[in-house]
């Protein structure tokens, strides 16, 4: 018999939630609670009914213990796993009467009430902010020293889901929250957990505190959670390694055998990664922290076999979402650096499972999932090689193409991050990029209003042309138009502008046509580039003149009448001077030297003339003052243009 068969209508239900009857009220509350318990079709029915408010008032207004229990557990119900049903909670007013309830007299409505708390601050519709603030951070730093231990765990809970920015941060440390989360370190298991994820949430991301809480009480404090690393208990290790990565991360170096303790951290947290439950689902976003940017833990990682033991995780079924995210993430840190990590990932995947997972995550309904996947993408494609003899240019260019049109900016900027790198070398992926329409798309959005859609969009046409044939610019060029990357040229935002800059460096380098594309529709391309150039010095500017100075006499020429200008009164100062002469930016002075060596280069026609406008412009003077410039290429491009320079003088 369907265990259903005993309910009543639910519009009867929810009737009698406002019964008289005491009896019929526990049976109503009993009856939504068990219809909702898994049920999102039963939870948006009878929210829409008007069900929350109803249960919400029987906590804020009856003293039966068992309604009350029933009460806190149906609401629970409601904004478990739901973020309508935690809005409905919300909306209701019930935050209010569940603190009240924690300080209940009856220890089952007490928990109830924690256990509906608890998830409601799940959630990112959690009032976090309304929590930091007069009698309720009160309330929660107090109830950290409750007898309950499911209190306790609950407060510390809820204060580290309010660790959303570092002046919330602040305030719990003001009120003296670090001091009392330390405190419970030396408690029960649970209560010392509670405190770890506190403590984790506390520091993260924010140097200042990472580097307060380390040195607390003569690092006693420190040395507790870096033995709570070994400890016998999973749960215990996992947020100890969570806490002491989130301190590296913020501060590194900020503690004594920092090395070995990672180390030995890193080898707890991948060992952990096959531990059952929420250990396992969140273990793999903490390696990613602790590997984050280091190399040499990188390569420690891939001799514990963590990419191993990550590819068979990516390839199960049904992979909880916080799992899978913190899976792509650990992967792509781990192949961010190491063409080794790359090679085992891609190479010793015969089915193509795991990488086959990694493409169908793109398209993963959790925008998170989806950022993640682009970044795994982003790094593995750094491996020209593996990544064009392992993956088909169908099966990873067209989900990426999609991503590109996601709802999400985010999204956007991680897919274009990724094409960025995959158009980068491969000539194959180009010509599909070329024929499901991407380039189109990435015109598109580089004339988006979104800066950073518009600074990625750019980059990627930028790789796009990076060793380029003259069919791919002229249809590039063509499409983006002249007058749309002037604009670029001249962006508001300067990074934008950089990489604007180096589109056209791309664009103007190897053969005389592709030098030739700047002069179009009267130099307004190169007019742009000098127009950038006497504003700011920017290397890829004076790139770009350099691949021009490399084309024929004409295209040698055009440079020399901005590198060394003359006007009626006579010659003006040379702007590439100001480049040479700029100690703060050795890529500036490499840039120049070059441009100054494709000038006088000894083969050209014109090479004597120039070289005696450069010479008068102070060029050769200045070079001879950087043949013991301090950055090595400068050093040697600067021997190579003098050799030239005296070579025609003899001529």
């Amino acid at each position: 018999m369907p265990a259903s068969t005993g309910w009543g209508r639910p519009e009867d239900l929810v009737e009698n939630l406002s019964s008289m009857d005491t009896t019929a009220r526990l049976k109503a509350l009993r009856d939504v609670k068990n219809q909702i318990i898994g049920n999102k079709t039963k939870k948006l029915s009878y929210i829409k009914l008007g069900a929350v408010p109803r249960v919400v008032e029987i906590l804020a207004s009856d003293a039966e213990i068992p309604l009350l229990v029933q009460s806190a557990a149906a609401v629970g119900s409601f904004a478990c796993g739901n973020e309508a049903g935690v809005k409905a909670v919300l909306d209701s007013g019930v935050l209010p009467h569940l603190l009240k309830m924690l300080s209940f007299g009856d220890n089952k409505v007490v928990e109830a009430c924690a256990r509906t708390l608890k998830m409601i601050f799940q959630s990112s519709l959690a009032p976090r902010s309304e929590m930091l603030v007069g009698q309720r951070m009160e309330l929660l730093l107090n109830l950290l020293n409750s007898s309950n231990e499911n209190v306790a765990e609950v407060a510390a809970h809820v204060l580290a889901r309010c660790c959303e920015s570092v002046e919330h941060q602040q305030a719990i440390v003001d009120a003296g929250g670090m001091q009392r989360l330390v405190t419970l370190l030396s408690g029960t298991i649970r209560r010392r957990e509670a405190a770890l994820d506190g403590l984790a949430a506390l520091v993260k991301n924010n140097p200042q505190l990472s580097l307060q809480l380390a040195a607390m009480e003569q690092g006693r404090p420190l040395a507790l959670i870096i033995k709570f690393v070994k400890d016998k208990i999973p749960r215990t290790r996992f947020l100890a390694c969570m806490c002491l990565a989130n301190i590296s991360r913020s501060c590194p170096f900020c503690y004594p055998q920092e090395w070995d303790i990672r180390t030995s951290m890193l080898a707890v947290i991948v060992k952990l990664l096959e531990e059952p439950g929420q250990v396992g689902e969140e273990s793999p976003i903490v390696l990613a922290d602790i590997v984050a940017n280091n190399e040499e833990l990188q390569r420690a990682a891939y001799k514990f076999d963590a990419i191993v033991k990550l590819s068979a995780l990516l390839q199960r079924e049904s992979l909880p979402t916080k799992q899978l995210e913190g899976i792509l993430m650990a992967l792509a840190e781990l192949c961010s650096r190491l063409e080794e990590s790359r090679r085992q990932l891609l190479d010793q995947d015969p089915g193509k499972n795991a990488q086959a997972a990694i493409i169908s995550a793109l398209s993963h309904p959790s925008e998170s999932v989806r950022v993640a996947s682009c970044t795994c993408i982003k790094s593995l494609s750094r491996s020209v090689k593996n990544l064009r003899t392992t993956l088909s240019d169908e099966r990873l260019v067209f989900p990426l193409f999609k991503l590109l049109d996601d709802p999400s900016p985010v999204v956007q900027v991680a897919a274009l991050s990724a094409v960025s790198n995959v158009v980068l070398d491969f000539t194959p992926h180009k010509s599909v990029f070329f024929q499901c329409g991407g380039v189109s798309q990435l015109i598109q959005l580089s004339r988006s209003m979104d800066p950073m859609l518009r600074l990625n969009a750019v980059w990627a046409l930028r790789n796009l042309l990076y060793l380029a044939d003259m069919a791919v610019k002229e249809k590039v060029i063509s499409e983006l138009t002249v007058s749309t990357l002037t604009s670029l040229i001249h962006d508001p935002e300067e990074m934008v502008q950089e990489q604007a800059l180096a589109f056209v460096r791309n664009l103007v380098y190897g053969s005389v046509d592709s030098v030739q594309q700047v002069f179009a529709e009267e130099s307004a391309i190169l007019i742009a580039v000098e127009r950038q150039l006497c504003i700011a010095c920017r290397p890829e500017g004076v790139y770009v003149l350099s691949n021009i100075a490399a084309g024929n006499e004409l295209h040698k020429e055009a440079v020399m009448s901005f590198v060394a200008p003359v006007s009626q009164e006579g010659r003006n100062p040379s702007p590439i001077l100001r480049f040479l002469q700029d100690m703060s930016n050795p890529q500036l002075r490499v840039a120049a030297v070059w441009c100054v060596m494709n000038l006088s280069y000894p083969d050209s026609p014109g090479a004597v003339t120039r070289v005696a406008r450069l010479r008068e412009s102070g060029i050769e003077q200045q070079l001879q003052k950087m043949v013991d410039d301090p950055c090595l290429d400068v050093k040697d491009r600067v021997k190579t243009a003098l050799e030239q320079f005296t070579g025609l003088a003899n001529v």
